[in-house]
């Protein structure tokens, strides 16, 4: 299973590199660190070339990561979707009708719990799992709840995006500019 025919979503956090990415048979792309005057206009400039994006709320300069940021991104920004490890902003996006992707930091079976409690909560449209070197976990999110699952952070070779894709996520988020 794929996402959208992609197993890599391209997490960019430069400018520079979202233009290069506009020329490549990519269709969604992660924006992550960005500043809040700049979000509408990579927005537009990724839409001319047929790209979506999904931006990474907590990342935002300029923004504080709540609801009321939430609202101003899905109504102002438009992105395809929004990115967060924050439950209030999971549950704007999804009131707004835009893709929500709730962030997990799994660090030990305490967060994995917690996770689950957040999830079952926020009813996101995917879940990140971070770190995504984890096939097992990765595995068990997905069967456990039921929704589709990223992997993202601290993948670094080929061979790490084929173990997660394999063990159930439709898609890898990298910053890895080799891995694009």
């Amino acid at each position: 299973m794929t996402f959208q025919n992609q197993t890599v979503l391209p997490a960019v956090r430069k400018w520079k590199d979202l233009e290069k990415l506009l020329g490549t048979s990519y269709t969604y792309l992660v924006i992550l660190d960005s500043h809040i005057a700049q979000l509408k206009d990579m927005v537009r400039l990724a839409g001319r070339a047929n790209k979506k994006l999904f931006v990474h709320a907590d990342l935002i300069s300029g923004l504080k990561a709540d609801e009321y940021a939430a609202e101003f991104i899905c109504q102002e920004i438009k992105p395809a979707g929004i990115i967060s490890t924050r439950s209030n902003v999971i549950a704007t996006a999804k009131k707004k009708g835009v893709i929500a992707i709730q962030r997990l930091f799994l660090l030990d079976s305490i967060a994995l719990e917690t996770s689950y409690k957040i999830i079952t909560k926020t009813q996101p449209d995917y879940v990140e799992v971070l770190p995504g070197l984890m096939p097992n976990i990765i595995q068990e999110v997905h069967e456990k709840t039921g929704i589709p699952v990223f992997a993202g952070g601290l993948i670094r070779t080929k061979e790490e995006i084929e173990l997660a894709i394999k063990a159930g996520a439709v898609a890898v988020t990298t910053s890895d500019k080799e891995l694009w």
